[in-house]
């Protein structure tokens, strides 16, 4: 039997019911996991018949059942919405209704899988935004997400797993959460889960235990969902003290990208992290040289940086273009001017073949911003 989250975890459907009713706009409630098969979907569920039989207009948008029987029960009673059918190269595709589901307009949708990529042909591209358009319409989603699939923990969950998530989602939807709720199960019981075929069909149980759904693997994507959930509480609860308190406005990073670095999203992912760790408004800064203007660079440097500076503002950053060719001087003036208090960096690393700003570059800067903490990464 799936077990349900533990009491301190529970929230009655009062509390989301409260909150759906104070305006018009709709509301967003995640249940984090750290992995599938925690009980992600079986707690929606169970909280969606909760709010049915206390009034509530409830529909299912989209929903994974994964062939659990536990998880399948809760979906009996509840008005489901059926998803878009398509074909692409003749395989048969279902996505989420997001038209259906506008017009039917409901109080609240049950939506699986927060991070998921729709088919192509589908009017948005992430899950995500399709929920940003339901929730702006006025219905509250009630969705379930797994802590790896977060923008700026993707080097981090690579690290200590060896896995690439490929489905990301920006930290900055999931914090417009009102609620975030952490579904948690021990590695133990996660994996005997797993053995009884509670998870995956008995035929992948083999392969997922040697790769992702390894004990050392799981405990630390436990505690890294912990940690994520903490700091989105910390972060929302420094939010509502009066401004004088907010450590938003002692706070402030930058981080300067160059186009020359192998890996500016590994630079970004960090500084949000460390932004979000701070509560505090971070900025992309890019200083455009003479050298570097669009019709002088590489085709394919030009695009990269472009895609890098999108990324940045996907994941919440202000970006920002200085031309000047003294890009020490731009640096600091933007720092001052905007009252920077982390400046993040890439390092150079000439054996590698690749520069990002030399050991003397960032000597002119500290000299430059005495009291701004410089980070090279």
């Amino acid at each position: 039997m799936e077990k349900e989250p533990p009491a301190n975890d529970r929230h009655s459907p009062e509390d989301f019911l409260h909150l759906i009713q104070r305006q018009a706009r709709g509301k967003l409630k995640v249940y984090l996991g750290s992995s599938a098969g925690v009980g992600k979907t079986y707690s929606m569920l169970v909280e969606g018949n909760r709010l049915r039989q206390r009034g509530v207009d409830v529909v299912i948008g989209y929903v994974e059942p994964h062939d659990r029987p536990e998880t399948t029960a809760q979906i009996d009673k509840l008005e489901i919405i059926p998803p878009r059918v398509t074909l692409y190269h003749g395989i048969e595709i279902r996505e989420m209704d997001l038209d259906a589901l506008l017009e039917r307009k409901p109080t609240v949708a049950l939506v699986d899988e927060f991070a998921h990529t729709n088919s192509p042909g589908s009017r948005n591209q992430k899950r995500y935004e399709d929920v940003a358009e339901m929730i702006e319409a006025g219905i509250s989603v009630i969705t379930t997400l797994n802590v790896q699939h977060l923008e700026s923990l993707y080097n981090v969950i690579e690290a200590a797993t060896g896995i690439k998530v490929k489905e990301r989602i920006p930290d900055s939807v999931v914090a417009q959460a009102e609620q975030i709720i952490n579904i948690d199960l021990p590695a133990e019981d996660l994996i005997e889960r797993l053995k009884a075929g509670k998870i995956y069909a008995l035929d992948r149980v083999e392969q997922a235990m040697g790769n992702f759904f390894t004990e050392t693997n799981l405990t630390r994507l436990r505690e890294i969902t912990f940690s994520e959930v903490a700091n989105f509480l910390d972060r929302r609860q420094r939010l509502l003290k009066p401004d004088s308190n907010k450590p938003s406005s002692m706070s402030k990073v930058m981080v300067a990208i160059s186009s020359q670095g192998p890996h500016p999203e590994t630079l970004l992912r960090k500084t949000a992290r460390l932004a979000n760790q701070l509560n505090a408004e971070w900025y992309v800064v890019y200083v455009r040289t003479d050298k570097e203007a669009p019709n002088k660079i590489l085709a394919e440097t030009h695009c990269r940086l472009t895609d890098t500076l999108e990324i940045a503002q996907k994941m919440g950053g202000t970006v920002l273009i200085l031309k000047s060719n003294d890009i020490v001087a731009a640096l600091t003036s933007f720092t001052r001017e905007y009252g920077i208090t982390q400046v993040v960096m890439g390092k150079s690393n000439p054996r590698k073949g690749w520069r990002r700003f030399s050991p003397s570059f960032v000597d002119r800067l500290s000299v430059n911003l005495p009291g701004v903490d410089i980070i090279l990464s």
